[in-house]
C-alpha cells in the first residue's frame, strides 16, 4: 500500500468512529449523526487534510463539532 492509500483507510476509519460516537453521545441514530458530520464544515476539513485536524482523536472532533457548528445538533 501506499501512502495514500493508508490515508484513505484512516480517514474512512475516522469517520466511522466519530458517527458513531456523535449518535451514542447525543442518543441520536446513526443516519442522523451522518447528517451532521456530513453536512458540517468539520468534515469538509477532514477530507482536505487542513491543518492536520484528521489526527485528532474522534472524540475531540467529536466536542469540536458541537462547540463550532451546535445548530446542526438543533435540526
Amino acid at each position: 500500500m501506499d501512502d495514500r492509500v493508508l490515508e484513505q483507510v484512516y480517514q474512512e476509519s475516522l469517520e466511522e468512529r466519530l458517527i458513531s460516537y456523535i449518535a451514542d453521545e447525543n442518543n441520536i441514530s446513526l443516519e442522523k449523526a451522518m447528517a451532521i458530520y456530513y453536512g458540517s464544515k468539520l468534515s469538509n476539513k477532514i477530507n482536505q487534510g487542513n491543518e492536520g485536524i484528521q489526527y485528532l482523536d474522534y472524540k475531540v472532533l467529536a466536542d469540536i463539532l458541537k462547540e463550532t457548528e451546535p445548530e446542526l445538533f438543533d435540526k
